[in-house]
């Protein structure tokens, strides 16, 4: 290996990650045309297309994605070199990378951040908040955060917090003039807001009684992320579904109506998982004790 590819084919890695150079060059410090000139560097001392390139997207050619894969692979054990080296520093230290949904992040992670900081100066974090479930290893992930449900087979995973409860909600704008639900049959009488996790559509799930129902509603709206979902609910665009803990607020002020209650379900909740017991970096560690902590303290 030439040492000069070395940061080449990690710029590689993060165009491909963002499928931009616009985002890749703001997250590597450097101007767009530069990292597209080195880009064009590392293809021509390896001899071959890595990018496909328009004015609109930055697409990855088929044996891009082979060096790719190979790629994502080598950087992620440098990473995991770089970061043995926090094992012998008197304090947990380094970049924590988690890749996580964005209501995990707002339920789990960020009301904790503050006091986070404030114990582990030494420690910097990365969230990377995507619906789409991805390979920790290979994109150069420490650990991720996600409902139980969505968890592969293969991984290490604890339990942050207690179960949550989905429910369902509209604004009082969007009901006036019409009948609100009386089960969950009654949405497909309605405009409906949905969420896309993993390239899916979610199926609205309900309990009742030791019954389960699944919905495939019609979606007027379909977002990629909670924020966007809750935003055009709360303006009245329609019903939608989001954690009790995320609207509570809302609910107390009357801003949105709760719908179809006897039905809402309840979930395990969230876990941090990670892919082997084998070896556990000093920050991964500190982050899992911490926010088991926090979060006990809050179920108390």
């Amino acid at each position: 290996m030439v040492p000069e590819l070395l940061p080449l084919i990690a710029a590689f890695e993060r165009v491909a990650h963002h499928a931009s150079f616009t985002r890749a060059a703001a997250e590597l410090g450097v101007s767009p045309s530069a990292l597209s000139q080195n880009l064009r560097t590392l293809e021509s001392r390896l001899g071959v297309r890595l990018l496909d390139r328009s004015t609109r997207r930055v697409g990855v050619t088929e044996i891009g994605q082979h060096f790719l894969l190979d790629a994502r692979h080598g950087l992620a054990t440098l990473a995991a070199a770089v970061g043995g080296l926090d094992e012998l520093r008197d304090q947990p230290s380094g970049l924590l990378r988690l890749t996580l949904s964005r209501t995990a992040a707002d339920l789990v992670v960020l009301p904790h951040l503050t006091p986070f900081f404030e114990e582990f100066p030494a420690i910097s974090l990365e969230l990377d908040c995507d619906n789409t479930l991805v390979d920790l290893v290979a994109s150069g992930f420490d650990a991720g955060i996600r409902l139980g449900e969505n968890l592969a087979q293969d991984v290490v995973a604890t339990p942050l917090g207690g179960p949550h409860r989905l429910v369902t909600v509209a604004a009082p704008r969007y009901l006036e003039g019409r009948v609100a639900p009386r089960v969950p049959q009654d949405l497909m009488h309605h405009r409906c807001l949905n969420v896309r996790l993993g390239g899916g559509l979610y199926r609205w799930e309900y309990a009742h009684k030791g019954r389960r129902v699944d919905i495939q509603i019609d979606s007027a709206l379909i977002a990629s992320d909670g924020d966007t979902l809750l935003s055009a609910i709360r303006s009245g665009a329609g019903i939608g579904l989001a954690f009790e803990s995320q609207v509570q607020e809302d609910l107390a002020a009357g801003r949105l109506v709760p719908l179809l209650k006897a039905w809402w379900p309840t979930f395990p909740g969230f876990y941090l998982y990670h892919p082997s017991r084998a070896h556990v970096p000093r920050k991964l560690s500190a982050f899992i004790g911490f926010m088991k902590q926090r979060l006990n303290e809050k179920l108390a």
